[in-house]
């Protein structure tokens, strides 16, 4: 069997997203190719979420090491073409260059839900979608009033750290922790990382652009356009496509806005429906050949390179965890998530006739609600873009990292506990006994 097959296989079965069909073609990837293998081991959930673990802790370890000073001198290595505006840092690079290989693997998930996935029927998507709102409205009010009421109102610009989710964390944690959860609750959270992705996107592109060349993002949208016309012709020739993507993410970045918007523009342009009588969807085969870069290469690359939280010399790990940005930050994402994704779904499966999918409980919301404070990439992204070469870096990256770590743990024992208490007929009491009670199995 083909890895294409593979996948059809996985699509069929699921969304573009749910890649939990790993029993059921275990015997036909045997005869797989090595690569083949690689690649599917890679876009793994387990494998993705590990990945991104070892990555921050080897780039913790040497910033922290005797030899630091490799470790700077590295991140700050600069490469590029002056000419073009592209004389960046390693660190920059892997934050605005590889990260938009991720955020094109989101525009092309985000695409498909929206068009053929869990948001395409509102009704059924509502209760996920304003559980996701309300996890990233109160995180950022937390952080507000913490740092205000510490007297740092420098430290605002960071309100948006905390509201991320890292679906890649939280998706392996759910798959080591949650077996013998229902199945639902795992697209629950898909659904929810969506919604957090677009919104994420949204804020980047309105709150962290200082200016906007004009001309440039013309450029960069004619380039976008072009590349939508070839992936939706009858042959999209990559070697017309890559070429189209980097001049798009070029004039992108030239423009001021974040180059990893383009990422994500691109991959809107990815066609969810068949096209010219095709036997899948461009969404599923774009997602299959671009995610094992995603989560192999630059989602690791990017953690290694942003994690790496010097606390030696004047930024001693006391003087960095009394800043108020810490607190901020890791209530934000602990505390924060659980009050927004709890408090909205009570409340809206309260006054409203919106109810949480058939097997799903509000009590099943606490693991998902800790398992969203997992902030990660999108947060240390969003930390660099808050406070460049400010004396608040630091401290919001160590945030980042003991919010996610407390975040993760939290979420690993409440999954366990919620998965050994019985489970009624009727969870999300909606009058109709449950009938979709498949489990999460753990093979994701």
């Amino acid at each position: 069997m083909e890895c294409r097959e593979v996948w059809s296989a996985i699509a069929s079965a699921t969304p573009l997203t749910n890649l939990n069909v790993w029993n059921s073609v275990t015997t036909s990837t045997k005869k797989l190719s090595p690569r083949t293998r690689l690649r599917r081991w890679v876009t793994m959930e387990t494998t993705s979420g590990i990945l991104l673990m070892v990555a921050a802790a080897l780039a913790l370890i040497w910033a922290n090491s005797p030899w630091r000073e490799g470790y700077a001198a590295l991140t700050e290595t600069v490469i590029g073409p002056a000419a073009l505006n592209l004389d960046l840092s390693l660190a920059k690079w892997a934050a605005d260059g590889l990260l938009a290989i991720f955020f094109f693997v989101v525009g092309v998930e985000l695409k498909h839900e929206l068009i053929a996935g869990s948001l395409r029927k509102p009704r059924e998507a509502a209760v996920p979608v304003f559980a996701a709102i309300g996890g990233m409205i109160f995180p950022a009010l937390l952080f507000v009033i913490i740092v205000l009421t510490m007297g740092d109102p420098s430290a605002l610009q960071g309100w948006a750290i905390p509201v991320a989710t890292d679906i890649a964390f939280a998706l392996a944690v759910l798959a080591i922790f949650g077996r013998g959860l229902p199945r639902a609750l795992r697209t629950f959270l898909l659904t929810m990382a969506v919604v957090d992705d677009l919104l994420a996107i949204i804020i980047i592109a309105l709150f962290y652009t200082d200016s906007i060349d004009l001309l440039s993002l013309l450029f960069s949208l004619v380039a976008i356009a072009l590349f939508g016309l070839v992936v939706r012709s009858r042959k999209p020739y990559w070697w017309l496509l890559i070429p189209l993507a980097l001049v798009a993410w070029a004039f992108m970045h030239d423009s001021g806005v974040h180059a990893t918007i383009a990422g994500v523009l691109l991959g809107f342009t990815v066609p969810a429906k068949i096209v010219h009588g095709e036997k899948e969807v461009r969404t599923h085969v774009f997602d299959d050949a671009v995610r094992p870069t995603s989560s192999g290469i630059a989602l690791p690359v990017f953690a290694f390179f942003a994690a790496g939280v010097s606390l030696g010399g004047e930024d001693s790990i006391g003087s960095v965890l009394v800043q108020p940005v810490v607190p901020a930050i890791v209530i934000g994402l602990v505390v924060g998530k659980i009050i927004g994704v709890l408090g909205t779904t009570a409340l809206i499966t309260k006054v409203t006739k919106f109810r949480l999918a058939d097997s799903i409980g509000l009590r099943d919301l606490l693991p998902i609600g800790f398992l969203t404070g997992i902030g990660f990439t999108v947060s240390l992204l969003i930390s660099e873009l808050s406070f460049p070469d400010s004396v608040h870096t630091t401290g919001a990256k160590l945030a980042i990292l003991i919010g996610t770590a407390l975040a993760a743990i939290f979420a690993a024992i409440s999954l366990r506990w919620d998965s050994r208490l019985a489970r009624k007929r009727d969870m999300n009491e909606d009058g109709i006994p449950d009938k979709n009670r498949a489990l999460i199995d753990g093979a994701d």
